[in-house]
């Protein structure tokens, strides 16, 4: 399976400080889990929703006013479309 293009990773590493809970650490190490990588999956998770959530945002009035040209035109592409 082909690696996916990450814009966000840069492919160097940076140590950093991080305070977890305790018995979550304990349950991770036990179960042989890398908490290096499931929260650096999950940080890329949440800019990710968090990049989302504000494109979708910043270009709200633009959704609308295609949503709105839409619903009175209807698809430009129909013509173009077989079922």
């Amino acid at each position: 399976m082909p690696m996916k293009h990450d814009p966000v990773a840069t492919g160097k590493r940076q140590s950093v400080n991080m305070s977890l809970d305790t018995g979550i650490v304990a349950a991770a190490r036990e179960a042989g889990l890398n908490l290096s990588q499931i929260s650096e999956h999950a940080i890329r998770h949440a800019t990710k929703v968090e990049q989302e959530r504000r494109w979708k945002e910043e270009n709200r009035e633009a959704i609308q006013d295609w949503n709105h040209w839409y619903e009175k035109n209807g698809d430009p592409l129909a013509h173009l479309r077989s079922l």
